[in-house]
């Protein structure tokens, strides 16, 4: 019986470290590059990655694209002011949501935003904030809520962001997401462009994050956390590719941990990577047989988190927590537009 407490992967960071601003060059965040077998550490800088791939590896990003989709509404009502951030497109024009204060809600409540040419009609109130809503408008959806909607910043960040596009990676494409897969954060087209140069291929999954990805564990047992499921996908010519980049012994290097999740999620069904799209509630925590990824680039996640206990398991929890230390040491930046790892 696997025993593991949350409070073990639990650390302390001064609030100085928690990086509020992306840097204004992308690829010149701090890199630590760690080997997940000795603990040893090597610090280096972002855009140094290319010289730790090689001809034939593949580099697997997450093409997902984050929506404005933090919206401050109006309670028909009573005007009370409703927070809602739009999780995950469930059928048509309804979608699962966390709205606050969720207590003054209830079904048929309706909440008018901006210049009310978008209403939400709530339909269904559940548990830990989630909710699910029609919404109601003219037009197309995405037009909307690019004039009525704004980035869903992690609430640990206070500072304004002065370009919506620097939560986006460069490649996002596939809008979706309700948080930005931040490891591919550190990415810029010339840096792509040089890998590329450089015989490793570049492939493209897409995995929606929401609240599997971001939801803290509020359970002392962690096998006892429920994930929430968040959609993926990956295309033929994916799948193709990396099953040759198999065949070759050659390394699957895998941009950020829902990367990890979505390759996981298929080959632990397939023992192959296959095109594919579906659901995913996978929970990678230590014990964990990984039989997809390789490598791992990851930025510094939150204690107690989930994506903490996934790169514990690629690694341990011991060298893992031991390079938090290091890089807390070494004044690394933490969190969404922190510094990163190379886990190899």
């Amino acid at each position: 019986m696997i025993n593991i407490k949350t409070e073990d992967y639990n650390y302390k960071l001064p609030k100085k470290l928690i990086a509020q601003t992306p840097l204004k060059n992308r690829c010149e965040s701090k890199l630590l590059v760690l080997d997940k077998k000795t603990g040893e550490i090597t610090h280096e800088s972002f855009k140094d990655i290319i010289n730790y791939l090689n001809e034939g590896d593949a580099l697997v990003i997450n093409d997902t694209k984050v929506l404005p989709a933090r919206l401050i509404g109006i309670k028909k009502e009573t005007g009370a002011v409703i927070e809602v951030l739009l999780l995950k497109n469930i059928e048509d024009n309804v979608w699962e949501c966390l709205t606050k204060p969720q207590k003054r809600l209830r079904p048929g409540t309706i909440i008018s935003f901006g210049d009310a040419s978008l209403k939400a009609e709530i339909l269904e109130i559940k548990n830990e904030g989630i909710t699910t809503v029609k919404l109601i408008f003219e037009g197309i959806l995405m037009e909307v809520l690019e004039k009525l909607g704004t980035m869903p910043l992690p609430p640990y960040i206070h500072e304004k962001l002065e370009e919506k596009d620097r939560y986006q990676t460069v490649y996002a494409k596939v809008y979706g997401s309700s948080a930005a897969p931040t490891a591919g954060l550190h990415f810029t087209e010339e840096l792509l462009n040089s890998i590329k140069e450089r015989g490793i291929q570049i492939v493209n999954i897409t995995l929606h994050v929401g609240l599997g990805t971001f939801r803290p564990i509020n359970v002392e047992d962690v096998t006892k956390h429920a994930m929430h499921s968040e959609y993926y996908i990956m295309s033929r010519e994916t799948a193709d590719t990396l099953n040759k980049v198999k065949e070759n012994n050659k390394k699957i290097i895998a941009v950020g941990t829902t990367t990890v999740r979505t390759l996981e999620t298929i080959m632990q069904k397939h023992n192959k990577f296959t095109a594919l799209s579906g659901e995913t509630n996978i929970f990678i925590y230590p014990g964990f047989k990984f039989k997809a990824v390789d490598c791992l680039i990851t930025n510094f996640h939150l204690p107690k988190s989930t994506l903490l206990m996934l790169v514990s398991a690629f690694s341990s929890k011991e060298i893992i927590l031991n390079a938090y230390h290091e890089a807390i040491k070494n004044n690394y930046r933490f969190f969404s537009f922190g510094d990163a790892m190379f886990i190899k």
